[in-house]
């Protein structure tokens, strides 16, 4: 490659102009909050803003329902973010001569502290939003997702998040859009210290400041949550100390206002007033202030935890109002009040409804449960007993370790793994060179940030011949309730296009435990016979499900395996949707209809020997089922492989059909709207009989 010497000859073209978009944002709040604390301005005057107990109030609360509903929830940070919120939203809703989205852009990168935008917007009564409406957060019926999602929030939401780092450059982009529509408008973007240890992040830290130099920016306002803390523990003790990059961003060109206490109202106020003013009167230098503030804040259990309680840590509602009075020291308003001795009293009838049922029960035989575990575990497993065999293997970590299950291995070998921060590419990256040293590195994140951010550190890996192992979580709707910005449903598609990539989707832990073990030796038996090895990436759920499908079942390598046998129809499921497949053969025998089930956890390398002679015996009739994308998923790879075989064949493929998706208490939830369901694979099959 060379200098770009090629000559274009400059045309003459109408001005310049972007679409005239309307604004989908709510208007300018017509009231005050409804809970409101004063402080005074740089002038002296005094100035209403919502209250930041309220904030955190309000999170506990609608945080209550969507944990009795089964889904997690972020509490560490909308309650270190209060102060800061409710000081931007009283600046932006103060423009008095024009609505205050043409006055200012307002990006969240945080999206774990999103809640806390919705309770502020509903102690404003903002775009319609209630208090009552807060009671729907993360149910599928609502709006209020786990993170901020402008699809299904326009109203509230200007850019969607929920990956970090990922809002910063989009918000770079509204700057420059501005400065070349010439619009007045300032851009004001909260970032965390933990999303500042992405990549996307240190561009745009070097980035915006570089092209306001330029001219080629609107004033730009970023403001950094320095807490020192992320989902999993402190980022310094973890991994490594943020100060220096924070340090250096006077020397990238930043205007730094560094607030010591962040979670001060009054100098809060004060410091974001000045910060904006100060990128108003000179675009040329954008402003960033540095606010420490505590995760947590508010509760001093939360205060303490070295996360922060970063996950909300009440489990149901039975403290939820002793949570509620050290929120507001003592001082509760009638209406929190009223609303946790409600979710108490919620909470104490379910347990008496409990009581009650076990009473009834006893002495009634009862049918033994099924021992049930989540997938991950099963990979934890494998990479310890092939570790105990005197494999190198050696993990490297993002962040959620304990999310994604690897966590028991790192507490097994503690000399065996390192964590690099929330910092997803480095991780792999990383992986890859300890893979040209000699060891077999396992990396580890959520399917979403795996393969977006990860794409092409894994195909550098592959070409660099140092192939990692991979072990991504919470993919499709498996994270329900985080919504569509966690939900990785292009995951397949992504990958197994990678040259010596295996893709693989186990469906139970004994099946992820076994096959992880395989994948280790093999990566061993590679190195030692001088190959070069793969990367192996599993794709695994979220919740909990058999440890195995077959008691005494084996899982050869490469190989899928036949659950149940028939000749009318084939019915091919992989990872969590397995069970549907499984719940669909046995509806089908009842109505007469033999259905073979078959576990197909090789997605790019499809095992035709076993899937083929299937799917001939029953006459070439096809159903798949998938949490994936139908473009480009395991039914699309399947039935391509079928056909490059000659394996003549029909297919129904049951898979999401180009939609995103969003939050739910449940996956099952988010299963039945978009049809992927047994009573939807018998119905296919069905039709394939007809």
């Amino acid at each position: 490659m060379a200098a770009d010497t090629s000559v274009a000859q400059q045309v003459t073209a109408p001005p310049l102009a972007p679409f005239g978009l309307k604004s989908k944002l709510g208007m300018t709040p017509n009231r005050p909050p409804q809970f409101a604390m004063k402080v005074q301005n740089a002038a002296g005057q005094e100035v209403v803003l919502a209250c930041p107990k309220a904030t955190r109030g309000l999170v506990a609360l609608m945080d209550v329902h969507a944990v009795n509903g089964g889904a997690a929830c972020h509490w560490g940070g909308p309650a270190a973010f209060a102060e800061m919120l409710a000081a931007v939203h009283a600046i932006m809703f103060s423009v008095a001569d024009r609505p205050w989205f043409e006055a200012f852009n307002f990006v969240n990168d945080a999206g774990h502290a999103e809640n806390g935008v919705y309770a502020l917007q509903a102690n404003y009564g903002f775009a319609g939003l209630s208090v009552e409406d807060l009671k729907g957060f993360r149910s599928i019926s609502s709006k209020l997702t786990g993170h901020g999602e402008s699809h299904l929030n326009p109203e509230g939401v200007l850019l969607s998040n929920g990956p970090l780092g990922s809002s910063l450059p989009q918000a770079q982009g509204l700057a420059v859009a501005d400065k070349v529509a010439k619009n007045s408008r300032t851009t004001i973007c909260i970032v965390s210290d933990g999303a500042s240890m992405e990549g996307e992040a240190k561009e745009s830290f070097a980035a915006i400041p570089g092209l306001a130099a330029k001219g080629r920016v609107n004033p730009f306002v970023m403001i950094i949550s320095d807490n020192d803390t992320k989902l999993s523990g402190r980022i310094t003790k973890d991994s490594f100390s943020m100060q220096p990059t924070f340090a250096a961003m006077d020397a990238l060109g930043w205007k730094v206002i560094r607030v010591p206490h962040g979670n001060d109202l009054q100098a809060v106020y004060l410091a974001i007033e000045k910060g904006i003013a100060e990128a108003s009167a000179n675009a040329n230098q954008p402003v960033c202030l540095i606010l420490k503030t505590v995760k947590g804040f508010g509760v001093k259990s939360t205060m303490e935890n070295s996360a922060g309680g970063h996950g909300f840590p009440l489990a149901n509602g039975e403290k939820i109002v002793e949570f509620v009075d050290e929120i507001f020291d003592g001082n509760t308003p009638e209406l929190f009040k009223t609303w946790a001795k409600s979710l108490r009293q919620g909470w104490e009838e379910s347990e008496a409804a409990k009581k009650a049922k076990a009473l009834a029960a006893a002495g009634v035989a009862s049918v033994p449960a099924v021992k049930k575990d989540k997938v991950q575990a099963g990979l934890a497993k494998g990479a310890i007993r092939a570790a105990t065999d005197g494999l190198p293997v050696f993990s490297v970590s993002s962040d959620v370790q304990g999310s994604t299950g690897i966590s028991p291995f790192q507490k097994t070998f503690p000399d065996r793994f390192i964590e690099v921060g929330i910092a997803e590419s480095n991780m792999i990256s990383t992986g890859a060179g300890l893979a040209k040293v000699g060891f077999i590195p396992i990396v580890d994140t959520f399917g979403q940030f795996g393969v977006t951010k990860g794409n092409l550190p894994l195909t550098m890996a592959a070409l660099s011949q140092s192939g990692v192992v991979a072990m991504f979580s919470h993919v499709g709707f498996q994270d329900a309730a985080d919504g569509a910005s966690h939900q990785a449903t292009t995951y397949f598609a992504a990958l197994s296009s990678i040259p010596h990539t295996t893709v693989i989707s186990p469906s139970c832990s004994d099946e992820a435990e076994s096959l992880m073990y395989q994948a280790l030796h093999q990566y061993a038996e590679a190195r030692r016979t001088g190959n070069e090895p793969e990367n192996y990436i599993f794709f695994v759920g979220r919740e909990n499900y058999p440890l195995t499908w077959i008691e005494g079942a084996t899982f050869p390598w490469g190989k899928a395996q036949v659950i149940q046998q028939g000749a009318d129809v084939v019915l091919v499921g992989c990872g969590p949707l397995l069970s549907k497949a499984i719940e669909a053969g046995k509806k089908l025998a009842a109505q007469g209809v033999q259905a073979t089930v078959i576990n197909a956890p090789f997605v790019n390398k499809v095992d035709i020997e076993t899937i083929g002679s299937a799917v001939r015996a029953a006459g070439g009739r096809l159903v798949t089922i998938e949490d994936h994308q139908i473009v480009g998923g395991m039914g699309a790879q399947l039935s391509h492989a079928l056909s490059r075989a000659g394996v003549a064949h029909r297919v129904v493929s049951l898979g999401i059909n180009g939609e995103f998706g969003q939050s739910a208490y449940m996956a099952d939830e988010l299963y039945q709207k978009h049809g992927l369901t047994a009573d939807k694979m018998v119905e296919a099959a069905l039709g394939l009989l007809k």
